[in-house]
């Protein structure tokens, strides 16, 4: 008999499977840190940084105030944590998953899209000499690999070909990044010299024991999902997940059930939390695993969500980086946020009341988060400077 499941069960399974409302009392360590990227496999990178890093901000969700320093000494110092690849995006992933991912760098080579081949054809021998170079000197940013050119602004997104070769070695698994640097550079060098000798050493799995593994971890860190959120988690081949899910059902690790309100068939990690109730109070960045399947989120939160970033000023609805606030088992509210180094103060330039959630309630425990926030930045005020339907009930609790 297929188990049944209410909206707000599966709601507060996928909080929970994603490690929100879990916050250590004391302050987060290196062993916290690891439980966060382990449960979630993956924490996405992004260029913007008009409040905090997109990678920083899902362990600060889960964590708390934690030292940004772990996360980079996870990522950029023996024995590495994470390192940095494709996943759903580009993203830190736990390392681990590394041999699990080695055919995604074989396809990207056999497909050989547009920039690689116009880079081979117009720079015959500079693959190599890049190479060469980061394995004597590395690891290496793309600006110090010593290659003299004449560049041409505007065009290739405005790289120079020595910065599409190093892109290109990354993509295919030649080169990894070793780290970046402060101006966010990443800094290459040889997969052998960055992962743990152990991961590298790993004999690479099959192409269905990698979807397998994958698909493992996928459904560990969703909880409650359809196939097709399982597949978008990781960004993998919908049949080969298929094929993967049907492998974690007849080994009895993911079990049907029917979840009220959704209309694809769903599925539960039988090892799966399922709490009567969650406390949760998380700012959520538009790139964390909870929410950057916008379908699943629509259809889980009943939230639609758009960032933005990508929409012409005139266009954007709730401002430009927008975060969502998780309180308890539901999105309440939206902000969009700025740190404002110079001032010292964590703009809040809107703030909107998703339907359905109180008011009151809502202010006080959404103005608390901020303020954790903008410690954890080290700026001194929060300043509802904005419009939106929470914005004055926020300013007037800050206040």
């Amino acid at each position: 008999m297929t188990a049944s499941l209410t909206a707000a069960q599966a709601r507060r399974i996928m909080l929970a499977a994603q490690g929100l409302g879990r916050r250590p009392a004391a302050e987060p360590t290196m062993r916290q840190v690891q439980q966060v990227v382990s449960r979630l496999g993956q924490l996405q990178i992004d260029s913007v940084n008009v409040c905090v890093r997109a990678h920083y901000m899902p362990l600060f969700a889960r964590l708390g105030p934690y030292d940004r320093g772990l996360l980079d000494r996870a990522a950029n110092s023996a024995p590495r944590r994470v390192y940095e690849f494709w996943g759903h995006a580009a993203c830190l992933i736990d390392v681990q998953l590394q041999p699990a991912l080695r055919w995604r760098a074989e396809s990207h080579r056999q497909r050989r899209e547009g920039w690689s081949q116009r880079l081979l054809a117009e720079h015959p021998g500079l693959i190599e000499k890049v190479y060469d170079q980061v394995s004597e000197r590395g690891p290496l940013t793309a600006r110090q690999v010593e290659h003299e050119e004449t560049r041409v602004r505007g065009s290739w997104w405005n790289w120079s070909a020595v910065k599409h070769a190093c892109e290109w070695l990354f993509y295919v698994g030649e080169l990894t990044s070793a780290g970046r640097n402060t101006q966010f550079e990443r800094r290459y060098d040889l997969p052998s010299r960055v992962l743990p000798k152990a991961v590298f050493e790993t004999p690479t799995p099959t192409g269905d024991e990698a979807r397998l593994a994958l698909a493992r971890r996928a459904a560990s860190a969703l909880g409650v999902f359809t196939e097709r959120w399982l597949a978008e988690y990781f960004y993998t081949d919908r049949a080969a997940t298929k094929a993967a899910l049907d492998v974690l059902v007849r080994t009895g690790e993911v079990e049907l059930v029917s979840v009220k309100g959704w209309s694809a068939p769903a599925y539960l990690w039988s090892a799966a939390s399922r709490p009567r109730r969650v406390s949760v109070d998380a700012l959520v960045a538009p790139f964390d695993t909870l929410v950057f399947d916008r379908d699943r989120l629509r259809d889980t939160f009943g939230t639609h969500y758009r960032i933005g970033l990508y929409t012409p000023k005139h266009e954007r609805v709730h401002g430009y980086y927008v975060y969502l606030f998780v309180m308890d088992d539901a999105i309440a509210a939206r902000v969009d946020l700025k740190a404002d180094r110079k001032a010292s103060a964590l703009l809040v330039q809107s703030a909107w009341l998703e339907d359905g959630a109180a008011e009151p309630e809502t202010a006080v425990r959404l103005a608390a988060e901020l303020r954790r926030l903008a410690d954890w930045l080290g700026l001194d005020d929060v300043v509802v400077v904005g419009a939106g339907t929470l914005a004055a009930s926020l300013a007037a609790v800050m206040a």
